[in-house]
């Protein structure tokens, strides 16, 4: 009996002490997806890309903001969209602790201000959304008087822009085609 305990002493723990220590994961574990909402733009590539429907996305016209929630309660881990994110607003962790003791502790909630249309003065889009794109066009070297071009028209929303460019295809094509008198 006295050589079978010193040989369990000998070779050590078998286990690991994992409530009473921290559990150590793997390089590239998949866990608790980390959402920073100062780098998100509200720009829904994540709930799009999202197959266990965590992800999700409401806009609220009247009030000008767009709700974002994630459920961990639904999430799979499956990296979708931290991979989907253009600014790393979401990445995985290594934390796997979820438990709560309330449902509503897995629902991780943000809003954004939706811009107004320049037109219209309708809320249309993430007012950070847009700001990122001129940001970009910027940085890719687009001389500053484009660039405000380019705003004018990214603050201006879909119906404003297509009404515009009916009006403006109407009037090109009176000009073009002389009336016809009997």
């Amino acid at each position: 009996m006295l050589k079978l305990l010193t040989g369990l002493f000998k070779t050590g723990d078998a286990t690991v002490k994992y409530p009473f220590a921290p559990y150590p994961v793997s390089p590239g574990f998949r866990g608790k997806p980390e959402f920073a909402p100062k780098r998100c733009i509200a720009c829904a590539a994540c709930t799009i890309a999202c197959p266990a429907n965590a992800l999700t996305m409401s806009t609220d016209h009247h009030a000008g903001k767009r709700t974002w929630k994630l459920n961990y309660g639904r999430c799979i881990f499956c990296a979708r969209c931290e991979e989907v994110c253009p600014t790393g607003a979401i990445v995985l962790s290594g934390d796997f602790e979820l438990a709560v003791f309330n449902k509503a502790d897995l629902m991780v909630t943000a809003e954004f201000t939706l811009t107004n249309c320049q037109s219209c003065e309708r809320p249309f889009a993430p007012a950070k959304e847009v700001n990122y794109v001129i940001e970009l066009l910027t940085r890719a070297g687009m001389p500053e008087s484009e660039t405000e071009r380019q705003r004018v028209m990214l603050e201006t929303c879909p119906e404003c822009k297509r009404r515009a460019e009916v009006s403006r295809v109407t009037q090109a094509s009176r000009h073009r085609r002389p009336e016809i008198t009997p």
